[in-house]
């Protein structure tokens, strides 16, 4: 009983109550973004662990340093590189890197040339990131090449210093999610050292229409209802979306270009016109994207 009370006690003298700002934060970093649910769920179980530690530490009890590793995977455009370079920020507003700068890479900036080259190349890398986050897109690639291949290397370079100086900087490796599998069997430490495995799914249409609408939001347009109705239509009609954000994003930018071609007859600019998208801005920038992808060349071709 007096264990108990002294417990209460200790609680309600507690020098400075935990942070509740803390997810106020996630909410606003990613306020913009369609989905990811599961990701700004795992950030606030991390940012309530930080917080919850730092009262123990109040409190005389012990802490433990927890690993914020991550793995990302699904297909392009689903948002993972976006991601990373926001939680690089946030994760420096919320005391948990020093620096919140994001370092990203491929195989290409990994791996050497000659034996011995690539540990040094990764281990440069792996200096500048440290306060920050090292973002590997398509990490399976260090595979690729068997046994004999210097990827192999940089993998294992990575692995140790994780195990090294594993709280200086934070790892975020990225890619399909069956080439991911096959890459994490490469060495039997890597998995391990990845806490959070998180999963980006395709978007479905409805998401991609609030995304473009987002866009145009952050980007300080603002989209008629006729406009955005010729959008959503025109978006039903596409049949090659594959769920990606980073298409949407390319049709957001030309339909801006083409509001910037019809602005450029208007005799007396104001606010308003720099601002609205118009059903005719849309329709237009539809049209040339059909044009465009009419005349691309098929990936099959030589």
């Amino acid at each position: 009983m007096n264990g108990q009370v002294k417990f209460i006690i200790s609680q309600k003298h507690s020098p400075k109550p935990p942070d509740s700002n803390e997810w106020r934060k996630i909410e606003e970093a990613f306020q913009y973004y369609v989905g990811l649910d599961h990701l700004k769920e795992t950030l606030k179980t991390i940012a309530a662990c930080a917080v919850i530690n730092k009262k123990r530490q109040e409190f005389g009890l012990k802490t433990e340093h927890h690993s914020h590793h991550m793995l990302f995977y699904g297909n392009p455009g689903t948002g993972k590189a976006t991601a990373a370079r926001t939680i690089a920020g946030l994760f420096k507003e919320l005391n948990l890197l020093e620096k919140g700068h994001l370092i990203e890479v491929e195989r290409a900036d990994l791996v050497g040339e000659y034996i011995g080259y690539t540990a040094a190349k990764t281990r440069e890398l792996l200096k500048k990131a440290e306060g920050g986050i090292l973002f590997i897109d398509e990490a399976y690639a260090l595979s690729r090449g068997g046994e004999k291949d210097f990827g192999r290397e940089a993998i294992d370079t990575l692995v140790k210093h994780m195990e090294d100086k594993g709280g200086s900087f934070i790892c975020i490796l990225a890619g399909y999610k069956k080439e991911m599998r096959s890459f994490l069997r490469m060495n039997t430490g890597l998995k391990s050292r990845f806490a959070h495995i998180l999963y980006f799914p395709d978007y479905p249409l409805k998401d991609l229409n609030k995304i473009a609408l987002n866009m145009f939001i952050m980007k300080d347009y603002q989209s008629t209802k006729q406009a955005l109705d010729t959008f959503c239509a025109g978006m039903r009609e596409i049949d090659d979306l594959s769920g990606n954000g980073r298409f949407v994003r390319n049709l957001v930018e030309l339909i801006i270009r083409t509001q910037s071609v019809r602005l450029l007859s208007v005799e007396e600019l104001t606010k308003k016109d720099c601002i609205t998208i118009t059903e005719k801005d849309v329709s237009k920038g539809l049209e040339i994207y059909k044009k465009e992808k009419q005349n691309q060349v098929p990936d099959s071709a030589e």
